[in-house]
Formats: structure tokens, sequence, C-alpha cells
């Protein structure tokens, strides 16, 4: 994983866990704006959340951060 990609979903995380509490959920859309203005990325992103990680369309922010800070 790209390390702006890693930066910007734990930075994502940590604002969601901000406004709107531990339990807040997000999907890995929540990393990009409502165009796809870097399909690249979001499709990097797509494959470490779906491929990878095999993970719900919503989990956890905190669940999320945990699993980017132990990605090499």
């Amino acid at each position: 994983m790209r390390a702006a990609l890693r930066e910007k979903m734990i930075r994502v995380c940590h604002q969601k866990i901000a406004q709107k509490g531990e339990g807040v959920g997000v999907s890995f859309y929540a990393f990009f704006a409502n165009r796809n203005d870097d399909p690249a990325l979001l499709m990097e992103a797509a494959t470490w959340w779906i491929q990878t990680h095999e993970l719900d369309h919503f989990e956890k922010a905190s669940k999320i951060i945990r699993l980017v800070e132990a990605t090499p």
C-alpha cells in the first residue's frame, strides 16, 4: 500500500471517530471525493479492502486504523 493512501486512511478514520465517536463505521469510499479523480488509488484501496482483508462494506474506523497500521 502506498504511504499516501495509508496516511489518508488513518487521517480520515481519526476524523470520523472525532466527529461521530468510537463506533463509527466507514467504507473504502470514505477516502475519496464523490468524483473518481484517481482511479488507480481507488482500485488500490478496494483491492486492499475487498480482496486482501475480505472486509464488509462498512467496518469500524478503529478496526481500519489497526489493519492499516499492521500492513507493511
